[in-house]
């Protein structure tokens, strides 16, 4: 901004500096999305532009088989491993890339893919997946880990195609392409930042404070460990802190998956030495369960000579109303000044 000063020291500014700063440009762009209208057993999404990265949020229940393909390709040119249950299963030589396919049902689901996308190499996906299963607090939700490929050389990713061999989806069901490349410059992104917030103190918690509520949202946690006390990470959502609303599956390093149910918030992990990096997304659509999948880096340690712990986690809280604050708890002061909480959100 350029500031110029006047008789008394009186500050002025130019009229481009009334008209703002510009918004970030190249963020995650919505390419294409397909919403289903009516139960179908396929949802296709096409003439997606040429991406270098893609983020596919899929919102969905109703099958109990599902697949995926790429740009109409049916050959058995996919391949991948799923974990599920603290169990990896290698699958080769497939007409799709595969699923996890026991269990999810009618219940509603969330995955977030993640996509490589250039045209000369093979595609590579990495499949985040939280299903509720059974409803209610009384019952943890299931959670698959997949990577993938489509062993294309030649071609980038123009459309992409969920379909199911047994069932229908619900309507409802829909497909959102997102796409990103190093030298974009539009302005027009996806996710919309609605809180950020750093301590500039020690704390208890952290919170977003009242955010506007987004079908989708993403949102991620530093927390900086004040060295006077031990900390952990009780998750609440709109200031509700009774009532036994939340349940959990988490894996650490790998193990076998633990479950927690009915409780009145969910704690996470406890941060250890050094504190922890949370990433994390929710489905958070109105009169349903809110799905949550988190990885968490956890610096138990300080040191070269000492491994971080990871934590993979699905939650699910059965709050019907849409998230409008997100918190996250500690132990008294517990959490150092220069700790944040970012979200963003899109519907």
């Amino acid at each position: 901004m350029a500031i110029t000063y006047h008789a008394g020291r009186r500050i002025q500014a130019t009229q481009a500096d009334f008209d703002g700063t510009p918004a970030v440009s190249g963020g995650w762009k919505e390419l294409a999305r397909t919403t289903l209208g009516s139960a179908g057993d396929t949802i296709n999404v096409t003439g997606l532009a040429d991406k270098r990265y893609l983020m596919i949020l899929k919102s969905f229940s109703g099958s109990t088989s599902g697949h995926d393909r790429f740009n109409g390709d049916s050959g058995s040119n996919y391949a991948g491993r799923y974990h599920a249950s603290g169990t990896d299963y290698p699958l080769t030589n497939r007409t799709a890339y595969p699923w996890h396919n026991a269990g999810y049902s009618s219940t509603p689901n969330l995955v977030i893919d993640y996509v490589s996308n250039l045209a000369n190499k093979e595609k590579l996906i990495h499949r985040d997946w939280v299903y509720q299963y059974t409803a209610g607090a009384g019952n943890a939700p299931r959670r698959a880990e997949t990577v993938a490929k489509w062993a294309n050389t030649s071609d980038s990713i123009n459309a992409t195609s969920m379909y199911s061999s047994v069932g229908n989806w619900n309507s409802g069901s829909e497909v959102v392409v997102l796409g990103w490349d190093p030298d974009d410059t539009h302005t027009d992104n996806f996710w919309e930042q609605l809180a950020d917030v750093t301590l500039s103190g020690a704390s208890s918690s952290l919170d977003s404070g009242t955010i506007t509520a987004k079908k989708y949202l993403w949102y991620q946690v530093f927390i900086k460990k004040n060295s006077a006390s031990n900390n952990y990470t009780e998750h609440s959502i709109n200031g509700i802190t009774t009532g036994n609303t939340w349940a959990r599956r988490i894996s650490s390093n790998g193990g076998t998956d633990g479950t927690n149910t009915s409780q009145n918030t969910m704690n996470t992990t406890d941060t250890g030495a050094g504190g922890y990096f949370l990433n994390g997304f929710v489905i958070n659509s109105s009169g349903q369960e809110k799905l949550f999948i988190e990885h968490v880096i956890q610096n138990t340690s300080s040191g070269v000579g000492n491994a971080p712990d990871r934590k993979e986690i699905v939650m699910k809280s059965t709050t019907s109303a849409q998230i409008t604050q997100l918190t996250v708890t500690g132990a008294t002061n517990g959490y150092d000044s220069g700790s944040f909480i970012k979200v963003w959100g899109s519907n």
